[in-house]
């Protein structure tokens, strides 16, 4: 299996850039937050030789694949099983105190999109599983089989912004009454069926497509858990270190936006004439808004066209 064949990193230059000023100093430490198949990591340690890597995932066969990428670094790479929010003991445990670099490249992987089994994709039939961490936790299959009509329209409006969250709720509470729900041809079966022809026709993209992102947000707890990395990601980070995040639903990219601009706004009391240190920002914003791909990386990589990327970079300690 060539890798680089199956996995394009994405804005692979833009986050090289950003991070790159960070990465100079010796002994530098990058956490790449979500290490997946190791793509942006691999690229970061060519150009800084200089860097040592800390890449966290919670997905074993991500981890796998990354660690055979990346045998190549050596000593240089150290890869922790765990999920982002706990990015502070991971980087302790691997005797990093602070850190110059980190990366977050949320939402579902390549691997997992691609790896029919998973059950991520409502384009292929498989179990519906949707666990990025496949030896623990709630499949989305036990969520479809006991969750009731109130909270899957919750989780469906919530995370899924579906503006038919309560028709799919019902759809799925009558389906399961029938046979149980175990396979996602089954679950993209119930929703085109629920679906009037009228909205089909709108072109508001495909039935399933709102609900799987749901259902996987749900299973593995991903806004939860960013909520709880961003200030732990920011709280080792270095003075001079820089953080990129690279978000794919509104969901994700508004929790980072106000938590960097939160870390980068003054905490000086309303109407001080003077504001003292202790009250400056503690981070700078290098993005202006969210950086979106260009048309041409969209063309050469799909999976690149919802990206919303930010970055910050840390200006002071903490008081």
């Amino acid at each position: 299996m060539d890798l680089h064949d199956i996995h394009t990193p994405v804005l692979l230059d833009r986050c090289v850039e950003l991070l790159g000023p960070a990465l100079q100093r010796d002994g530098a430490v990058l956490v790449d937050a979500t290490e997946g198949m190791g793509g942006h990591s691999e690229a970061l340690l060519e150009r800084f030789p200089n860097t040592r890597l800390i890449g966290l995932d919670r997905d074993t066969d991500a981890l796998r694949i990354a660690g055979e990428r990346l045998a190549r670094f050596g000593d240089r790479v150290t890869l922790v099983h765990t999920v982002y929010d706990g990015i502070a003991e991971a980087v302790a445990s691997a005797g990093a105190p602070q850190v110059d670099g980190i990366l977050f490249d949320l939402g579902v992987s390549s691997l997992q999109l691609d790896e029919a089994g998973r059950g991520f994709a409502y384009s292929q039939d498989a179990p519906l599983d949707m666990r990025m961490d496949q030896t623990a936790g709630t499949t989305a299959a036990d969520i479809v089989a006991t969750y009731g009509e109130g909270d899957l329209r919750r989780i469906f409006e919530r995370y899924g912004e579906e503006k038919l969250a309560g028709r799919y709720a019902r759809a799925i509470i009558a389906a399961r009454a029938t046979a149980p729900i175990e396979r996602s041809g089954q679950l993209v079966e119930i929703l085109i069926a629920a679906t009037p022809v009228a909205v089909q026709r709108e072109g508001r993209g495909h039935p399933a497509k709102r609900v799987f992102q749901a259902l996987r947000i749900e299973v593995n707890a991903e806004l939860a858990v960013l909520e709880n990395a961003m200030p732990a990601a920011l709280g080792v980070l270095n003075v001079g270190a820089r953080i990129v995040v690279m978000s794919y639903q509104s969901l994700e990219d508004r929790l980072v936006k106000r938590v960097f601009a939160d870390a980068a706004a003054s905490t000086a009391p309303p109407r001080l004439p003077v504001e003292l240190p202790e009250h400056a920002p503690r981070f700078r914003l290098i993005t202006k808004g969210a950086e979106l791909a260009s048309d041409e990386e969209r063309a050469r990589n799909p999976r690149a066209t919802p990206v919303r990327l930010r970055a910050a970079e840390r200006v002071r300690e903490a008081s």
